[in-house]
């Protein structure tokens, strides 16, 4: 199945200009009943006031490659130990409140194990991190009742088509 690759324009916040991209990999991550584990974050920031759905990652830090990034995210937010079992796509989306580019690495994976999460002190003091395991039918209830605020709205539009293309690669994979 061919790599998505999304470019997506900010429509909630005026284009003044963007000063900055950020390299970012993210994951649908499942496990053996084909739950997907998503990060919910709280905030109360230069966005509004929302609580968001999201998929589990982070910037990719200098030096580090892709998976060796998602890998330290996934540890870091869900506290999973993951098998990487495909690249899903690129998002190139716009956040221009904060002036931002970002260029997603969405990947799909498999859960083998889980441990203790390592959250940073920003992630638990100000987004209020947690962990939600859901089912597919769950995840895009959550991701349109999110979408209610401006931030939201973004992040649906970026997350959904990556969840829908991670389900169609796992039916793909049952159905061998």
């Amino acid at each position: 199945m061919k790599e998505l690759n999304l470019h997506l324009k900010d429509t909630e916040w005026p284009l003044e200009y963007i000063d900055h991209d950020r390299k970012i990999v993210r994951a649908i991550v499942f496990d053996d009943q084909e739950n997907y584990n998503f990060v919910r974050a709280k905030r109360d920031d230069d966005f509004g006031k929302a609580t968001l759905i999201e998929t589990s990652g982070g910037g990719v830090e200098a030096g580090e490659d892709l998976e060796t990034a998602l890998k330290r995210e996934l540890k870091e937010e869900l506290g999973a130990e993951v098998e990487i079992m495909h690249k899903i796509g690129i998002v190139s989306d716009y956040y221009n409140l904060i002036h931002r580019h970002n260029i997603n690495n969405y990947y799909l994976c498999k859960i083998t194990s889980f441990g203790e999460k390592h959250l940073t002190p920003d992630e638990i003091n100000e987004f209020h991190l947690s962990t939600l395991k859901l089912s597919y039918d769950e995840a895009l209830r959550e991701y349109n009742r999110c979408a209610n605020t401006r931030i939201g709205k973004l992040i649906a539009a970026r997350e959904l088509p990556i969840l829908k293309q991670a389900k169609n690669l796992l039916d793909r994979k049952k159905n061998r």
